[in-house]
């Protein structure tokens, strides 16, 4: 779909921009940089970072997920239409969400807050 080739480069953008970010995750993560330290109380606080660390790679690992799957549905012709009801996103959603896959109604019946 020629309209959506625009979303499809931003997609891509933020898939680099993300491999970019966890391959520093990783390397930070994997004390590439320099060993842990042998002070106990500072041992701690580099743990604790790691958790940290490792907690954001898995949120941007999700978000890779997403944005590949975004690209999927590009490429396939179903993007911009919600997985739950099949009705069309509306593109304020796509605006802000790129890689939104549910209409905002069937988005909030599927929050954890509701």
């Amino acid at each position: 779909m020629k309209e959506y080739e625009e979303v499809r480069d931003q997609l891509l953008n933020m898939l680099e921009e993300l491999d970019d970010r966890l391959g520093k995750i990783t390397d930070d993560v994997k004390h590439t940089d320099n060993p842990l330290t042998q002070d106990f109380s500072e041992q701690a606080t580099e743990t604790e970072n790691d958790e940290v660390l490792d907690a954001l790679g898995n949120a941007a690992r999700d978000e890779v997920e997403k944005i590949k799957q975004a690209i999927s549905r590009i490429d396939a012709g179903t993007y911009g239409i919600c997985l739950g009801c099949g009705e069309p996103i509306k593109k304020e959603r796509l605006a802000v969400l790129p890689y939104a896959n549910l209409c905002i109604r069937c988005a909030e019946r599927s929050s954890p807050h509701h």
